[in-house]
């Protein structure tokens, strides 16, 4: 590995009020490596990166690129640095194609004959091993295309030192390993890159050395070829944890829910999912894999009745308790808590579809029960208690329970609202992207508070990313394609690479069932 320094930071601060997000971290990136930057949610590393990226300016320390110090004060100043950012929400024009987005916004002594442009974007290509149609639209592409597309936007405006954000989070296994090998290949062309990520296993891979912050601290540094994920865990957590996911078998087991041709339009009247039948049973863990954007939140959303089903579907509730059978096509979720059913939601949009930012969880908690009070007064003293319990128990980490959950973490955020919706004593629970971003210790919370409902008799569906989570912890997976169903899997007699193959147009075909009861 090169050891000629790209970047240093030297006790760099940032402070958001009250609030330390960085405090004195000192970092080197050297050039022509892969660097992992770990931490806890809420540990700075995100914060450290937009001040290398000018979305954020530091408070106190200094920056040197390349020997000599710089202030960088925004994108541009970044930009003229040869540094690049790629974000977890991606900056692209949707209209536009792969090579207007390339050159989008690029000076005017840097604009060049559409041929040149092509041709220099190709030598890019080539050299890293990407694959692009320049001519498609954004519109049109996945998301792994659309991250490619950053990445080469990037490097053909010059980046030498590129940083990743969960660059993985919406990758199937295959498009992870494509990633990687590009990556690779950067560093054998002496980019510095920084990627910073949750999944130890890919930082293990990948990385050449690993950074940890810990609550806005730097708190080490290791060789990777040195470390393991127990240790890395422990670095971050500042002591140690267990990384067990436990999956008991399911007892018992009643059908809850029989969905029959459910199918569901998009805005532009073109099936979000398509004529999709399975069954979900009580006590069991039902995992749901697909690309981004193939149908996972409107089949959530059309099972808690927040999304129209067209006609000829069905989704049967059956009372795992007393057999009775009820229709949930055409009931709203008022409607369905009316009749009993006991049907709890944690949404992908946590602060958006879940939670009210501007609340405190006491209000948040006051959200589900509100219309079932006949006082003039609404009494808080019942959904403060559960706002206690929920921070005690789950480790909620804010100033108070009055204090907005906009202002917390995410992994705290999630913690509110998982807690929450368990609160409820569902039959039924559904999370979609429950640790999407979220930090190994929160996440294993997430993955025990789940089995402890499993073993309580929920019915628990599991919209995941993350495929060696789904393989470990859920009792059967249903692969979504194009929103169609492309197989019902055994979780325990099936690889990773086997789910993703069937999340692409390469293992659609004849559905396998070989996961249904």
């Amino acid at each position: 590995m090169n050891h000629d320094i790209a970047i240093k930071m030297v006790g760099v601060s940032k402070y958001f009020g009250e609030v330390v997000a960085n405090d004195k971290v000192n970092l080197e990136i050297y050039k022509g490596e892969i660097l992992a930057l770990l931490g806890e949610n809420g540990s700075g590393k995100t914060s450290l990166m937009n001040m290398l990226s000018g979305i954020y300016f530091p408070d106190e320390g200094q920056i040197y690129v390349n020997g000599k110090e710089v202030s960088i004060r925004s994108p541009k100043d970044a930009f003229d640095l040869k540094i690049g950012m790629i974000h977890q929400h991606f900056k692209l024009v949707d209209i536009f194609s792969a090579a207007e987005n390339i050159v989008l916004g690029l000076p005017a002594d840097r604009k060049k004959s559409k041929k040149d442009v092509i041709a220099g974007i190709n030598d890019v290509c080539d050299t890293y091993g990407f694959e692009m149609d320049l001519n498609k639209k954004v519109y049109d592409m996945s998301v792994s295309e659309k991250q490619t597309l950053e990445i080469i936007k990037a490097l053909y405006r010059g980046a030498d030192i590129l940083i990743l954000d969960e660059p993985t989070a919406v990758l199937t296994p295959q498009e992870v390993e494509k990633l990687f090998n590009v990556m690779d290949n950067m560093r054998k062309n002496n980019k510095a890159v920084v990627i910073i990520t949750h999944k130890l296993h890919e930082v293990l891979s990948i990385s050449d050395r690993v950074a940890i912050l810990r609550k806005g601290s730097f708190a080490g540094e290791v060789a990777t070829a040195k470390a393991n994920e127990q240790m890395l865990t422990e670095m971050m957590v500042g002591e140690k944890i267990e990384l067990n996911i436990e999956r008991s078998e399911p007892q018992n087991s009643k059908k809850v829910l029989d969905i029959k041709h459910v199918t569901c339009l998009n805005q532009y009247g073109m099936p979000a999912i398509d004529d999709v039948s399975f069954e979900v049973y009580s006590g069991e863990i039902l995992g749901i894999a697909g690309i981004s954007g193939c149908g996972q939140k409107e089949l959530l959303e059309a099972i808690a009745g927040l999304q129209e089903v067209s006609e000829g579907g069905q989704i049967i509730f059956t009372d795992p308790d007393t057999g009775h059978d009820e229709e949930l096509i055409g009931m709203n979720p008022r409607a369905i808590k009316e009749k009993g059913i006991a049907l709890s939601f944690v949404p992908e949009d946590r602060l958006g579809m879940g939670l009210v930012g501007s609340m405190g969880m006491t209000g948040n908690m006051m959200l589900k029960n509100y219309r079932e009070q006949s006082k003039v007064f609404i009494d808080r003293s019942s959904a403060d208690e559960l706002a206690n319990k929920i921070k005690e128990e789950l480790g909620v980490v804010t100033p108070g329970v009055d204090t907005p959950v906009g202002r917390l973490s995410g992994g705290n955020v999630q913690k509110v609202l998982v807690g929450r919706e368990i609160a409820a004593s569902p039959k039924v629970l559904m999370t979609a992207y429950a640790v999407r971003g979220l930090d190994i210790n929160t996440s294993y919370t997430i993955y025990n508070l789940l089995n402890e409902q499993k073993k309580k008799g929920v019915a628990v569906i599991y919209v995941g990313e993350d495929l060696d989570v789904l393989v470990e912890l859920c009792d059967r997976i249903l692969v979504l394609c194009d929103g169609k169903v492309n197989a019902i899997f055994d979780g325990r007699n099936v690889t990773k690479d086997e789910i993703g193959l069937k999340m692409t147009y390469i293992g659609k075909g004849d559905v396998q069932k070989n996961g249904q009861k």
